[in-house]
């Protein structure tokens, strides 16, 4: 079944031409328009898609995958205990995971365009630092940084994962998971800058340079940022046999497209956005953990302060790097299997943390390290991707702001009342914990199933789709 339509290219040299498109429908239902190129929408490649929305990420990135190691700094400048820095970082990942839904639903109508959404978080970010540096007592300080820098850097992470999976809907996990990594192991200069050059004496000035450096960057970023026509399908390759390149066949075999595009309304009623949501609740809050906690855990335990920090930048050199590689895996594996194999190893690494600390081991703590550092962050590009795989890309900024929204509760038990458990159980127990938690997350991860096709919940009747 297919339909003509016509198309106006406001982009490029020829701004007045009309380009052809076709809406074709396949047997679900689901409506594909074809004809398009990238071109001659954007006027260049879509692959700036995927390097803008990664050199944003990287900008960003500081603030989560950073802050832990300018803790000590900090309480010792403001006079702030460590359960109030954690608490400052759990209130930032609360308003940075929470924005994700309300900024979608705004975008998706046209309220707060992609370019927008950036813009104000650029600003908002350099806030969030101005705050950091600049506010002694804890709760403005909270409110500066956890809330108008937790916003600001949620609108640009959210606008980032959505852009590429838009934009990429035959073989969105490699692209994604390497936008995704950029959010890691762009902290790593920050990292060692925190743990060798950052002292109460310098302090606000590093901080006020680095607001800067996320506003530009960002900024800068943002003015390319656009996204593709509804229901668009790259001109390439035929929606209806996925006829084409090899390595396109491969990954839509492994992860076939969404049967139709669901609304947010839909796709909690299929069951499966819940069952992702508390499932990224539980992994989340055990990459949380690990991340506020782990240099202090090398500290306590007797390795020295290059360890303590070479530990951190391990886990966020592959944390990064681990969200391209399962993303490239997921196109060949499955997305769901990639995602029950990176939350196993996440649990199994917070036991071997354990085991490295009561033997001493430097070496062998900075593998556990290292496996938790990849399975840490890598489950983020896999749920980015599975949300347009099972609910379609038009509802995909709403969609996967909901399932994303379950960090917001993550960051409370991974940060915050993680300080408390490390508190009364010591961190032994509270590593032991994380990683009970880490399996019981894996275990839900099996039960997902893609609504409409085989084994899944069949999926609410499609709604005819009027002529345009």
């Amino acid at each position: 079944m297919t339909a003509d339509r016509t198309a106006t290219n406001s982009t490029g040299p020829a701004d007045s031409a009309r380009r052809p498109y076709r809406e074709v429908t396949d047997p679900h239902g689901r409506v594909y328009r074809i004809g398009e190129t990238d071109r001659d929408i954007l006027g260049h490649s879509r692959t700036l898609m995927v390097y803008l929305p990664w050199i944003a990420m990287m900008a960003i990135s500081v603030f989560e995958y950073a802050y832990g190691s300018a803790e000590d700094t900090l309480s010792h400048a403001h006079g702030w205990t460590q359960s109030d820095t954690f608490w400052i970082l759990s209130v930032w990942v609360f308003f940075q995971a929470g924005i994700a839904f309300p900024a979608g639903w705004l975008r998706e109508r046209g309220v707060l365009t992609a370019r927008r959404a950036m813009y104000t978080g650029s600003v908002m970010c350099l806030m969030g630092f101005l705050a950091l540096s600049h506010l002694r007592e804890v709760w403005p300080a909270m409110l500066g940084f956890g809330v108008v820098g937790g916003v600001g850097s949620g609108l640009v992470y959210a606008t980032c994962i959505n852009m590429v999976g838009k934009w990429f809907p035959e073989r969105r996990g490699a692209r994604t998971g390497f936008v995704n990594g950029g959010f890691a192991y762009g902290s790593l200069p920050f990292i060692f800058i925190f743990n060798y050059a950052f002292d109460t004496a310098n302090y606000r000035t590093v901080l006020d340079l680095i607001g800067v450096y996320v506003l530009i960057v960002v900024f800068a970023s943002a003015f390319f940022f656009k996204d593709p026509p509804k229901n668009w399908w790259p001109a390439d390759i035929d929606p209806l046999t996925f006829a084409g390149d090899r390595r396109n066949a491969v990954s839509l075999a492994k992860n076939p497209p969404a049967v139709r595009q669901f609304t947010p309304r839909e796709a909690v009623r299929t069951g499966m956005l819940p069952l992702m949501w508390v499932s990224i609740v539980l992994t989340a809050g055990v990459s949380i953990f690990g991340i506020s906690f782990q240099v202090d855990y090398a500290k306590e335990v007797g390795f020295g302060p290059l360890v303590a920090a070479s530990s951190m930048g391990v886990m966020a050199v592959v944390n990064g790097i681990g969200r391209g590689v399962v993303g490239w895996l997921s196109d060949r594996w499955g997305r769901k299997t990639t995602l029950v194999f990176v939350i196993v190893v996440l649990g199994l690494a917070q036991f071997g943390v354990i085991w490295a600390g009561e033997v001493g081991s430097e070496p062998l703590f900075l593998i556990f390290a290292f496996l938790s550092g990849f399975g840490g962050g890598a489950f983020y590009p896999l749920f980015a991707a599975l949300t347009p795989d099972y609910f379609g890309e038009n509802y995909n900024a709403t969609n996967y702001g909901l399932v994303y929204s379950g960090k917001l509760v993550s960051g409370l038990f991974g940060g915050g009342l993680g300080s408390m458990v490390v508190g009364a159980w010591g961190y032994d127990g509270a590593y032991a914990l994380a990683g009970g938690v880490s399996m019981a997350a894996a275990a839900l991860a099996l039960l997902l199933r893609q609504p409409g096709r085989s084994g899944g919940r069949p999926a609410p009747a499609a709604r005819p789709h009027p002529a345009s």
